[in-house]
């Protein structure tokens, strides 16, 4: 039996980071939306209140039916959570003089209380909040207090129902992860049992049971995802698995032959298609980000279509899905607006007629790394650097010629090349070369020149959600830049992209 928290989500952007918190405790989670809740909460140990950009005292705040958890699980409730939990008992929530933002550090603390063992007096915590609550009922007992937050934490007596002002899933809290691990181990009763190798285990018995003896066929892309699914299906169901590899003409410089050779050792039944002149030709004159993806992702599921048709009775279309990529399906306002249409989940065309099989779609992804390490995957195919689905295409802005595929695989092979050769590489979470559609003017040798300049970029992150760009040495970026126009017909420029995401992407389309 699986046991699992239910994270309920009113639209905070710290929900995914409470799920991590939770799953690097070694319990399984699952986040929902406040609107869309399941109907049986089988095997759910507790329930965790997200916060939310809302302040309870607005008519359209996020609303729930406190009666379906309320001495039914141990409940958790967050800053939002917190206040609307207060203001529905019979408390009161008013608005801050201040906006109660950043660190704090805790002034009182009810040690006793089961939430706040090995939690000490001077605790630094994480406040992010314009309302305060001011008063609660008889039946609510204060357990956590600030300077400036009189009610940082309390208790409803009698039950199992706790609840902060603070946010104890971002690092800034520094005991956050001890009272996470106090709610899930010693008030919800977890095992903390939830595993890499207990998901492997369990992952190929439940794909042996759903799959039989049926063909699956999935579609190999030599990323980490896609790498750790094949072997998922492999060892549960061998040969049964058809992978597909599409060159799509818009990968990094020898990819195609380098994935292919690497698959072949891991021992999957893989077929490797040229389709580089197809994509291309569809891609001409195409300016538009989001109809350059459309036309990548028509063409692919065409020649991928074509490719299954030739496996004999295959029912099963397998995808390498991970849980972010859900949770933006399944939003607090609905599918968000800022789903790219690569991401596939239920993305199925009607006439492909396959079921859909998601072995990873539970996971993010550097819980999908874990999963593969216990696998046995190699660390370069672990390590390798998230790569996005349209390939080069939004990495060169404005129409894809296959001069500008050329000349930027040239570029951005010279700097992954270096990455590695200084050592960077992996600590980097995501580095590419963009082809800029400016040309500026330069000097080589004695003549003046006007080319292409070429926008070097690398960031930091745990799962991309947020990003930080990485503060490489000055020594190995002027390597890469003198190399890259001194190397590569076409390039006079190269500039490094200092933006972090929020507000900016990673990809520049």
């Amino acid at each position: 039996m699986l046991e699992k928290i239910i994270i309920i989500d009113f639209g905070s952007q710290f929900t995914q980071l409470i799920a991590r918190r939770v799953r690097e405790l070694n319990v399984y989670c699952e986040i929902h939306p406040f609107n869309n809740i399941p109907e049986t909460l089988s095997d759910v140990k507790g329930i965790i209140f997200s916060g939310s950009p809302y302040s309870v005292r607005q008519e359209d705040a996020p609303q729930i039916d406190l009666t379906r958890f309320h001495q039914k699980f141990p409940v958790l409730a967050v800053c939002y959570g917190a206040q609307y939990l207060a203001q529905h008992s019979g408390g009161e929530v008013q608005a801050s003089s201040t906006r109660e933002y950043g660190r704090a550090n805790l002034n009182f603390v009810q040690s006793a209380n089961k939430l706040l063992k090995n939690i000490g007096v001077d605790s630094q915590v994480w406040m992010s909040h314009g309302d305060t609550i001011t008063v609660v009922p008889e039946s609510f007992e204060i357990i956590a207090s600030t300077d400036s937050v009189r009610v940082a934490g309390f208790h409803i007596k009698d039950s199992d129902t706790y609840a902060i002002q603070f946010h104890p899933e971002v690092t800034h809290s520094t005991d956050g992860k001890q009272l996470l691990e106090n709610f899930l181990v010693d008030i919800c009763g977890c095992s903390q049992n939830w595993t890499p190798d207990a998901f492997v285990e369990t992952t190929i018995a439940e794909l042996k049971e759903k799959l039989g003896n049926d063909k699956v066929v999935l579609g190999l892309s030599g990323g980490v995802d896609s790498s750790v699914a094949a072997i998922l299906l492999h060892k549960a169901i061998g040969t049964n698995l058809h992978c597909i590899f599409v060159d799509n003409g818009l990968l990094r410089k020898d990819e195609y032959a380098a994935v292919l050779e690497q698959y072949k050792h891991l021992g999957l039944n893989i077929k490797g298609i040229d389709a580089k002149d197809r994509f291309l030709s569809q891609l001409a004159g195409i300016k538009d980000p989001e109809l350059k993806r459309k036309a990548i992702g028509r063409v692919f599921i065409e020649v991928f279509d074509d490719a299954a048709h030739e496996v004999q009775d295959v029912k099963w279309l397998a995808q390498g899905t991970i849980y972010p990529d859900v949770i933006e399906s399944v939003s607090v306002k609905g599918p968000s607006a800022t789903i790219k249409s690569h991401h596939n989940v239920g993305g199925l065309p009607d006439f492909m007629k396959l079921k859909v099989v998601e072995p990873l779609n539970t996971l993010f992804k550097d819980e999908v790394r874990r999963v593969g390490k216990s696998l046995g995957l190699a660390d370069f195919i672990l390590g390798r650097h998230p790569f996005p689905g349209p390939g080069l295409a939004i990495r060169i802005l404005g129409d894809v010629t296959a001069e500008k595929v050329a000349i930027l695989q040239e570029a951005d092979a010279i700097y992954i090349n270096n990455l590695k050769e200084a050592g960077l590489y992996d600590q980097v979470w995501q580095a590419g070369a963009i082809f800029l559609p400016v040309q500026s003017v330069g000097v080589m040798g004695d003549e003046r020149t006007y080319e292409n300049v070429i926008c070097l970029r690398a960031v930091e992150s745990v799962d991309g959600m947020t990003a930080d760009w990485c503060h490489l040495p000055y020594p190995v970026l002027a390597k890469i830049s003198n190399e890259i126009i001194n190397k590569v017909k076409g390039i006079n420029r190269v500039v490094y992209d200092i933006s972090s995401k929020p507000p900016a992407t990673i990809e520049w389309e």
